[in-house]
């Protein structure tokens, strides 16, 4: 066979890879040069071609994504690959992928549009089917008479994990669970990632795990690049009838999708599982988007007041302000409800402005009226990025003027992923906090996703244990584990240490043998609002201490 027929001149070369979406890849920093060869203009590269530099590149890439154009950029040593996930003005996005040839001198590669690089039929990340070859798949088994149970499973706070661990750490996460949705599913069941923290499998309901089975499957403690991360998931699931009259595959997903959504109103790590009173939900949230819009105007948003007990006396020691809305025709709305929805329309600044102040007033208002009140302090929750909002410390400040509160009296409660997003300009903001007379709490402590190391250099004065391992502390000898470390911990940085979730007399006991300060939960009461807690407040000085189930129904 003549070998000229395999011989590729530099025209064939420069059609194959027009007509494949592909261009090739030339980076020289010494010269500042980028050079491109092949599919440019279908890939938003033509007025980069042949070649720019590297302020022409920049400046081409999505603002968002300048950070990653970085990495293409910057030199490293022979050998070390790129791999770099890119939006192009006017263009879609983009893989480059290359290596580094030279120390300093040059790195060469490919770049196509995303789908070049991606399987079929296959989630990059995890190996699993994607949503839409789930369906297929699942439409395929339905065909088979017999019983079915299609489950999905949320993680929740996919957000914070982003923030404190970056995306490339939090996708080794996702990984992981996608490894274990596996091991947990016999072999016949259909597995896929369905959404960015969305898994879902369908299997033969007598092969099926189950819901509380695949929990614990998933979420079992994994260390990441250093870090402890404790994963919870929000579980939905839906049984179907295979044969001529089954169900579409993409309606039973919806189906499990809306348990999911139900499952979080009962807080982090619920489990629900269908039935037709959910379908009014789409529906339901449209209207309250309406409502909501004013609804901070007319005052219907308001604090309710969760007591915080001394647990060696039992003496109250203050509240937490947790927002309640009084909707003037459903009633009283717990967060979940409408929490997202302020995000997505973004009065999350404005609420807790409104917290805030009117926590504060309230407390105010008790320190004058009871004396024996006078070392009461309230609690606020700060949302995410708040901590960012600009009128944050000159409010804390102003508040203090107008209501006479000694410092430490208002106390501001901060997520770990809003310290660890940037933990140097959150060590500025919260000595600026401490400075204008604010106490600092470090919310859900715990949850996986810190470094200790930060704790030694930001002026946190209390610690609060996240409510899961709270109440699983008695049957998880993780948790207990976990309980335990965090009280040792505050102990050894003198800092008080808060137990949420405490549900009765025996929890409250075993938190105390492990040395913990205070513990706040339905064990001793709900958020009440400002009238029912004066009344909890009148009968603990009476009493002389908080009063506390035997046994309590879950928070």
């Amino acid at each position: 066979m003549p070998s000229d027929r395999w011989m590729w001149d530099a025209t064939s070369t420069l059609e194959a890879l027009g007509a494949a979406d592909v261009a090739l890849w030339v980076w020289e920093p010494e010269r500042d040069r980028m050079r491109l060869t092949g599919s440019t203009r279908a890939l938003g590269l033509g007025p980069l071609a042949p070649d720019c530099s590297s302020a022409a590149l920049r400046a081409l890439t999505l603002p968002q994504d300048r950070a990653y154009a970085e990495d293409i950029l910057r030199v490293q040593e022979p050998g070390t690959e790129v791999a770099v996930r890119l939006r192009m003005r006017g263009a879609g996005i983009s893989i480059w992928r290359g290596v580094w040839l030279e120390e300093g001198v040059r790195a060469a590669g490919v770049v196509a549009p995303e789908t070049r690089f991606a399987a079929s039929d296959q989630d990059m990340l995890t190996g699993l089917l994607d949503r839409r070859s789930f369906i297929i798949r699942a439409r395929e088994q339905l065909a088979i008479p017999g019983h079915y149970e299609v489950i999905v499973a949320d993680l929740d706070r996919l957000r914070r994990l982003n923030e404190a661990l970056g995306h490339e750490r939090a996708d080794l996460v996702l990984a992981a669970l996608g490894s274990r949705l596996a091991a947990a599913f016999p072999a016949e069941a259909v597995l896929a990632r369905i959404g960015e923290d969305e898994f879902a499998a369908m299997a033969p309901a007598g092969a099926s795990p189950g819901a509380e089975v695949l929990r614990r499957a998933l979420e079992q403690p994994l260390r990441v690049a250093g870090f402890d991360i404790h994963p919870t998931l929000s579980i939905g699931a839906v049984d179907a009838r295979g044969g001529p009259d089954a169900p579409e595959a993409a309606e039973l997903l919806r189906r499990a999708e809306l348990a999911v959504e139900a499952a979080k109103t009962n807080g982090r790590g619920g489990a629900a599982a269908y039935g037709r009173g959910m379908e009014s939900d789409g529906l339901s949230r449209l209207a309250l988007e309406g409502d909501l819009k004013g609804a901070l105007g007319r005052g219907e948003l308001t604090p309710f007041y969760q007591p915080i007990v001394r647990l060696s006396t039992g003496a109250l020691s203050g509240f937490e302000a947790l927002v309640r809305w009084r909707h003037p025709r459903r009633g009283l709305l717990m967060p979940d409800t409408f929490l997202p929805l302020c995000e997505e329309m973004g009065l999350m600044e404005e609420l807790g402005a409104m917290m805030m102040r009117e926590a504060a007033q309230q407390l105010a208002a008790w320190r004058q009226k009871h004396k024996a009140a006078g070392e009461l302090t309230v609690a606020v929750n700060l949302s995410t990025h708040e901590i960012d909002r600009p009128d944050l410390v000159s409010d804390v400040a102003a508040i203090r003027r107008e209501t006479g509160l000694p410092p430490g009296a208002l106390k501001l409660e901060v997520t770990e992923g809003d310290v660890m997003r940037d933990p140097e300009r959150a060590a500025v903001i919260l000595g600026e906090l401490r400075a204008a007379g604010a106490a600092l709490a470090l919310d859900d402590f715990g949850t996986g996703f810190s470094s200790l190391s930060y704790l030694t250099r930001l002026p946190f004065d209390t610690l609060k244990i996240d409510r899961y391992f709270v109440r699983t502390m008695a049957t998880n000898e993780g948790s207990l584990k976990i309980v335990s470390s965090v009280v040792k911990l505050g102990q050894d940085l003198n800092l008080e240490v808060v137990a949420e979730g405490v549900e009765n007399a025996g929890m409250a006991r075993q938190l105390l043998a492990l040395g913990c300060d205070y513990g706040q939960g339905f064990g001793y009461a709900p958020a009440l609002s400002a009238q029912e807690a004066e009344v909890y407040l009148n009968e603990s000085y009476v009493d002389g201490a908080a009063p506390v189930k035997a046994k309590g129904s879950r928070e």
